[in-house]
């Protein structure tokens, strides 16, 4: 239901080590960045490793190690986080199809919270 709104495409922009695209949390509440247990993206087509995305949320950065121990910052409904992708190469402009996973850990649902999100962005 929310995936539609997970990317943002007037918040991509190509940056020296590689990218950053704007996110929305798919889900109806907000949720420590603790309970965010996955977030895969892909550029045209290849995936590219967790460890080389960090959010921002509030000012504040954090890699995948961070984000798993945070518990204190949130990622709220509708708030637009910023994800940055490092050692992507040289990403030539134009247009890309950028993918969006994001498996979130909901204390009250006895199965992962998965959403995927694909749109075409330029750069």
């Amino acid at each position: 239901m929310y995936e539609k709104y997970m990317i943002v495409p007037e918040r991509v922009k190509k940056t020296e080590k590689g990218f950053e695209i704007g996110a929305r949390l798919p889900y109806y509440r907000g949720v420590s960045l603790s309970m965010v247990e996955e977030i895969e993206v892909s550029l045209d087509g290849e995936t590219l490793p967790q460890s080389d995305v960090s959010i921002t949320v509030h000012g504040n950065t954090y890699n995948l190690e961070q984000r798993e121990n945070e518990l204190d910052d949130r990622w709220e409904m509708g708030e637009v986080a910023t994800l940055s992708i490092d050692n992507a190469g040289d990403l030539p402009a134009g247009e890309h199809s950028i993918g969006l996973k994001i498996n979130l850990r909901i204390g009250y649902m006895p199965f992962p919270s998965i959403r995927v999100a694909e749109k075409k962005v330029n750069f």
